[in-house]
């Protein structure tokens, strides 16, 4: 998980408990599996002893950090970024340690609180001047925003790193803070800060981060079709971001279960031997989806996923079926082919071959609806149906509104009440 490290730094972390950062953008009221690799950072550096700091950046998320983006970003107000903390504090409770007593225990600081009464003549008089404009112009961040094909950045951007860097000293100051860790995009921001420290206090601070992790094709990790892929359940259903994980590469599973999981390398290896023996059986990819599942939601979500997953698959049960949350049921029979039929006609009762040729076009034509349920080849969810003049009503509905229909092994539609 090393990309880069300041000089010094695994000498200072092997002779005492260490103070360490890392920040966090509050743009929304969930963290995103992107974030994860930064609180993945802070929870080893915990589990060793040390103690974590996760800085929400209130008063930088009214900025925008230029680190790798192309546009400025909309700014929040400060009702928005005060909800949006309380969310993700809630969200590192799973993560981080914050309640115990011990030395080392978690804690969560927002650099608004020290930024808000700070002027700005003040400021630029304190920290502008120890930097200069040559120095923060080296920075790739900013170097890559002047040159690319963007409008360029706004002065406003163009202070982040002396904000971000205010935040290193701050912490350094009242905190005790000597390491700020993030992603290798931060280096120049991180490294501003350790300056800002030497050069003010005459203090030594250092500085790690981690690569940026990408998808072996080179694209953008974390991203789906339908957008990122967040911790909030209620933003992303367990059953979708366990599918996020279960379908990714091969070789993005033998290097994300490194990162993501703490299991053991002893573990890992032999889970690599067989994926390598029998890449189709994706022990990688399931030993992924369940642990970083049961870490961010928990083993019941996970359990419940992995019984949604089978469903298309037949191997689900009645019971598993009725048992889903409708946002997981949608997900899993997301694409199959869907009907309407009114409910007051299932209220009376429909006629299964009525319901599957007439109302429907499950079947093309009565004849073979019952032929196929004739020859067990009909299932009401997940249940046989043999009886072809069995009358269909709403107390089969799952959740009140849906008829799942199985024409053979692999042939799913929906028929939803309204």
């Amino acid at each position: 998980m090393v990309h880069n490290v300041m000089p010094g730094t695994e000498e200072m972390l092997q002779q005492h408990m260490t103070t360490a950062y890392v920040g966090i953008d509050p743009t929304a009221d969930s963290l995103h599996i992107g974030h994860l690799v930064g609180v993945m950072m802070l929870r080893h550096f915990q589990r060793c002893g040390h103690k974590p700091l996760a800085l929400i950046g209130g008063a930088t998320g009214m900025i925008g950090d230029p680190s790798m983006k192309s546009l400025e970003r909309n700014l929040l107000s400060e009702e928005e970024l005060q909800h949006n903390q309380e969310c993700i504090r809630r969200q590192l409770e799973r993560f981080l340690d914050f309640k115990s007593n011990v030395p080392n225990a978690a804690e969560m600081v927002n650099n608004y609180h020290w930024m808000k009464e700070y002027a700005f003549l003040d400021f630029i008089r304190d920290i502008g001047k120890h930097i200069t404009v040559n120095y923060m112009m080296s920075k790739d961040s900013v170097k890559k925003r002047l040159s690319g094909e963007s409008d360029g950045m706004s002065f406003t951007e163009f202070t982040y790193q002396l904000v971000q860097g205010y935040d290193f000293l701050w912490l350094y100051r009242n905190k005790h803070c000597r390491l700020q860790m993030g992603g290798s995009d931060q280096w120049g921001n991180i490294t501003t800060g350790a300056e800002l420290i030497r050069r003010i206090d005459g203090g030594e601070a250092f500085a790690l981060t981690c690569p940026l992790i990408t998808k072996s094709d080179g694209g953008k990790f974390g991203k789906t079709e339908a957008g990122n892929v967040w911790l909030d359940p209620q933003r992303t259903s367990p059953y979708r971001f366990y599918q996020f994980w279960l379908n990714v590469s091969d070789a993005d599973a033998e290097k994300y279960i490194k990162i993501f999981t703490e299991l053991p390398y002893d573990e890992i290896e032999p889970l690599i031997t067989r994926q390598h023996a029998d890449p189709h059986l994706r022990v990688l990819q399931k030993t992924l989806a369940r642990e970083v599942t049961a870490m961010v939601h928990s083993r019941a979500d996970v359990q419940t996923a992995e019984e949604a997953s089978q469903m298309l698959f037949g191997q689900g049960t009645a019971e598993s079926l009725h048992a889903m949350d409708e946002d997981t049921f949608q997900a899993v029979f997301e694409g199959v082919p869907r009907y309407n039929v009114e409910r007051a006609a299932l209220e009376t009762g429909i006629p299964l071959l009525d319901l599957l040729s007439v109302r429907t076009a499950v079947f093309p034509s009565k004849g073979e609806a019952r032929r196929m349920a004739e020859g067990g080849g009909v299932s009401i969810n997940k249940e046989k149906t043999t009886d072809p003049n069995l009358i269909v009503t709403a107390n089969l509905l799952i959740k009140n509104k849906y008829l799942l229909v199985q024409k053979g092994k692999k042939n799913y539609y929906l028929i939803i009440a309204e």
